[in-house]
């Protein structure tokens, strides 16, 4: 199991990721809305603006205030190792 840090303490498993997205496209934002309605949205902000969203499979969304370039250089590291 690895673990992704998705800032201020809190990690992600990466086995359970099936998508980081950036949370400023309009479906992303309905989606967001839609998951808080149904309280499948995990926020992990601590208080800041939302720049990622991460989708799991289990359908949770979680809520990241990191940029997405900060998971990109993650995965680089990941493959090369």
């Amino acid at each position: 199991m690895k673990l992704i840090n998705i800032g201020y303490q809190n990690a992600v498993n990466s086995e359970r990721i099936v998508a980081i997205v950036s949370a400023d496209a309009a479906p992303v934002k309905r989606m967001v809305s839609t998951a808080k309605d149904n309280n499948m949205a995990i926020d992990a902000t601590c208080g800041k603006k939302t720049r990622t969203v991460i989708i799991t499979d289990s359908n949770h969304i979680i809520l990241s205030a990191l940029d997405i370039e900060r998971f990109k250089s993650d995965a680089d590291t990941e493959e090369k190792v």
